[in-house]
């Protein structure tokens, strides 16, 4: 007989179930255990008179250990979990578990750096199991979105032999006689993609940053999820195509999970309406000013301040009674030298903040050689980038694109930190497990 999962069990048949135990009660006659996968629960009931064979296994489970079972599984209404039982015939044990070095008292949150010292362990949980499967289904449908109009998904290198975009924040490796780095983004092989005439183009994969830092919404390696497409007419259309795939994937993530997030973790996901509000920096911090009394430094104006961005979230609301802003109009000095720019030398491109925490950059791209060159010798970068560049000498469409922090995106979904909301954390201190 088959393992089923726990959620395509049979009432009334022969069943064989697996996976991890979640409590155990063996009393002197009876004994029950609820099993838990990745699926779902069962109460597994067991009459000790009518099975003294499994006595001395009984007396070995504890809670964790991973087992099997075997039995029929019939309707109580006695049983609170899903009014169902299983009677086991036959139980084998996988694998004996060692008391949890992460449970707190009762009442107490255990420390996050310790839950990530046994992070196998602290994923386990109800929450963290529906966390990753909200991300897994968010980018299913961020993808089923792009395939359906016609973009295609490629896979960059991570290993590059130049410091990408702004020669900043890069990890050095050795690679055989010479330096690699690990990239910073897809974002030139993306943009040579559209020299290449793929036209529309999207990637998922790990992102790797040598910044040093201390917030909740940073790590030194994450997933982004990048696209890019030709033939644009402003990064308008940029922006247009983001809320939209945004839009069509939180809105399969409420149909499928809302009832689910509501009763894990007792939040409500938000489908946002279209269009999303947009705001020139200069507006947003005018506005800031007039509403809250928060003045920005006159150095500082050129770019979103942390406090700003937090800020956002409240502006949006109580402006727009929207979640998201697109925020644009940043000074050239804080925006990458591949960016195009308008008539009057500000870059065409935005920054989207959803719960006052940023989530995106995009642009327009600077298709032109002889400009795109000269804005990277402003930076210094046009030697670092002189691979990047020759894409642009064999012609190139006008296009543009953004990337996505995954785990931002899942982060603001729950309310959690990054710690929390990616599978395995990366930061300055922290390289295991």
């Amino acid at each position: 007989m088959k393992r089923v999962m726990l959620k395509n069990i049979e009432l009334g048949k022969e069943n064989k179930v697996a996976g991890f135990v979640e409590n155990i009660r063996n009393k002197k006659a009876m004994c029950f255990i609820v099993l838990r996968d990745v699926s779902g629960k069962l109460q597994l009931t067991i009459e000790k008179e009518k099975h003294p064979e499994m006595e001395e296994l009984l007396n070995q489970i504890t809670v964790d250990s991973v087992i099997e079972a075997t039995g029929p599984i019939l309707e109580s209404e006695y049983v609170k979990l899903n009014h169902m039982e299983m009677y086991p015939n036959e139980i084998k044990l996988h694998s004996i578990a060692a008391p949890s070095p992460i449970v707190a008292p009762k009442g107490e949150e255990t420390n996050i750096d310790l839950r990530l010292d046994y992070r196998w362990i602290d994923l386990r949980t109800d929450k963290n199991t529906l966390m990753f499967k909200v991300q897994s289904y968010f980018i299913a449908k961020c993808r089923e979105f792009l395939v359906d109009r016609d973009f295609i998904e490629i896979h960059t290198p991570k290993l590059i032999g130049a410091e990408s975009e702004s020669g900043a924040g890069v990890f050095k490796v050795e690679y055989f006689d010479r330096d690699a780095f690990l990239a910073q983004s897809p974002q030139f092989y993306k943009q040579m993609a559209m020299a290449s005439g793929f036209e529309r183009i999207f990637e998922s994969g790990p992102v790797f940053r040598a910044e040093k830092f201390a917030s909740r919404k940073h790590a030194t390696e994450f997933t982004g999820f990048d696209l890019e497409f030709s033939y644009i007419e402003s990064y308008e259309d940029v922006m247009k195509m983001e809320e939209e795939m945004l839009t069509y994937a939180l809105a399969a993530v409420h149909e499928k999970y809302a009832a689910e997030i509501k009763a894990v973790y007792d939040l409500d996901l938000v489908v946002p309406t279209l269009p999303f509000p947009r705001m020139d920096l200069h507006d947003v911090y005018k506005e800031l000013e007039e509403r809250y009394g928060y003045k920005v430094p006159e150095s500082e104006k050129g770019d979103l301040t942390t406090e700003g961005e937090r800020m956002c979230q409240k502006l949006s609301m109580d402006k727009f009674g929207h979640e998201f802003l697109f925020v644009t109009g940043y000074a050239k000095e804080n925006r990458a030298f591949y960016h195009m720019r308008d008539e009057h030398g500000v870059p065409c491109g935005y920054d989207l903040i959803w719960k006052g925490c940023e989530i995106t950059t995009g642009a327009q791209r600077e298709h032109r050689y002889e400009i795109l060159k000269k804005q990277a010798q402003e930076k210094g970068l046009d030697k670092d980038v002189a691979f990047y560049l020759d894409f642009f000498k064999y012609g190139c469409p006008p296009h543009g694109g953004f990337g996505i922090g995954v785990d931002r995106i899942t982060m603001l979904i729950f309310n959690q930190g990054i710690k929390d909301a990616m599978f395995i954390f990366r930061g300055p201190d922290r390289l295991n497990p």
